[in-house]
C-alpha cells in the first residue's frame, strides 16, 4: 500500500492532483481512498489531501505515515515534512523556496512546475505539472494510463475541454523528473 498527501495552499489544485491519483489507481483496478482536508479559507488557506491506494484492503483512509509527499508551499512543507515515512520523497514545487535539506533521509524532487505551466501559457495547470511529476517519481503507474486516467477524471466533471492543455502540463511535469 502506498500513502501520497498533496499539499499546498487552497487554489492551487492540490486536491485535484491527489484525486487524479486515487482515479489512476482505481483505473487500474486497485483500492484508492482520498481523503481532503482543507483549511479555514477555500483560497488562500490549506488545503491537503490524503490519498492511499493499492492491491490489499485500506482499513484506514486517513493520514498516517505518507511515503511521498506532493507540496506546492512552505507552510506546507514544513507541516509535512515531519511526517514522511524514512527513506521516502518529497516532490517539491517551485514555490518552496525555504530549506528543503531537513530531513536528510528524504529525496527531495523540485519541480519548477510554476515556470513549466507559464511557458505552456497554462498558470493555473502547475498542479497538472506536478501531478505527471509525481507520477514519474514514483514509478507506480504508466504515463499513458495516467493522462487517460486524469482525462477521464476531467471529463467526469464536463471539464473534457481541457484535455489537451492538461496533457501538455502533464508530459512538462513527467519530463521534469
Amino acid at each position: 500500500m502506498k500513502e501520497v498527501v498533496c499539499a499546498g495552499s487552497g487554489g492551487q489544485g492540490v486536491l485535484t492532483c491527489g484525486l487524479i491519483l486515487s482515479d489512476i489507481a482505481v483505473s487500474r483496478g486497485q483500492n484508492a481512498t482520498w481523503s481532503p482536508s482543507y483549511g479555514s479559507a477555500m483560497r488562500g488557506g490549506t488545503a491537503n489531501c490524503t490519498v492511499k491506494y493499492g492491491t490489499d484492503t485500506i482499513y484506514n483512509p486517513q493520514q498516517e505515515e505518507p511515503d511521498v509527499l506532493l507540496v506546492m508551499n512552505n507552510e506546507s512543507f514544513e507541516m509535512f515534512i515531519k511526517m514522511i515515512a524514512p527513506n521516502g520523497m518529497a516532490i517539491v514545487g517551485d514555490r518552496v523556496t525555504c530549506d528543503t535539506s531537513i530531513r536528510p533521509d528524504v529525496k527531495i524532487v523540485k519541480v519548477p512546475c510554476s515556470n513549466l505551466a507559464d511557458a505552456l501559457d497554462n498558470p493555473k495547470g502547475a498542479n497538472i505539472v506536478m501531478t505527471g511529476a509525481i507520477i514519474k517519481a514514483m514509478g507506480d503507474f504508466t504515463k499513458e494510463e495516467a493522462i487517460d486516467a486524469m482525462n477521464n477524471s476531467f471529463a467526469k466533471k464536463g471539464k473534457s475541454k481541457f484535455a489537451e492543455a492538461n496533457k501538455k502540463a502533464f508530459e512538462a511535469g513527467y519530463s521534469a523528473v
